[in-house]
């Protein structure tokens, strides 16, 4: 810690984060035991953090991240739409076709950011706030392969077609290594399969969006 940084909201901030890693909630003895610090504090902590709605406990009092943290992760969408913008632009037009950047909400794919190329004749309309399952579409695909941690070989990239839109086809890579955030980049195209280049420069596009974001 250094004279300008808030040892209290240190604290704070690492509560927080250890109940978002946690799927069960945490007690304050482990709470305690994880932040190498006394009971009492934790307990100014979490009564802190529940007075604001970002933590709440169970009747068992273990404590879990609250419905607070949901406000404020709305607000997160405008910023990571506005860093994603450049990568998605030279992605659409490199390729010729709508792409996008989306998002995990609850058990949805959510795109917040899109892309649509200024030189083609026609393209897929696909807009901001479309959303549908994880396990439909290239983009939730992607998301939900990354979860289960790809085998060797795997390209980095999902392809499908027609499982949103009929003679839609689309490509999507995850977004690795950024905090807090679960996501994919992707296009749809309408063809009948993807070309062979399109899912590497997905890939490139995903890796740019990254980077923009840690």
């Amino acid at each position: 810690m250094t004279a300008e940084t808030s040892q209290t909201l240190d604290r704070g901030l690492r509560v927080l984060k250890l109940l978002a890693d946690t799927d069960h909630g945490l007690t304050v003895t482990e709470l305690s035991n994880k932040l190498g610090v006394n009971r009492t504090v934790v307990y100014r902590l979490l009564a802190t953090l529940e007075q604001h709605a970002l933590v709440r406990r169970d009747l068992g009092g273990r404590a879990r991240v609250g419905l607070g943290v949901l406000r404020l992760g709305r607000q997160v969408h405008p910023l990571v739409r506005e860093a994603a913008l450049p990568a998605l632009r030279s992605l659409a037009e490199d390729i010729g076709a709508t792409a996008h950047l989306t998002l995990v909400d609850g058990t949805d794919a959510l795109a917040v950011a899109v892309v649509e190329p200024t030189w083609t004749d026609y393209h897929v309309a696909y807009r901001a706030g479309f959303r549908h399952a994880l396990d439909r579409g290239a983009a939730g695909r992607a998301i939900l392969t990354a979860r289960q941690q790809p085998t060797p070989g795997h390209p980095g990239y999902t392809l499908t077609h027609g499982e949103l839109e009929a003679g839609a086809s689309g490509a999507a890579a995850p977004l690795v290594g950024v905090s807090g955030v679960e996501g994919s980049v992707g296009v749809v195209m309408l063809a009948d399969a993807v070309p062979e280049r399109v899912g590497p420069r997905v890939l490139d596009a995903a890796r740019e969006v990254a980077d923009a974001l840690r």
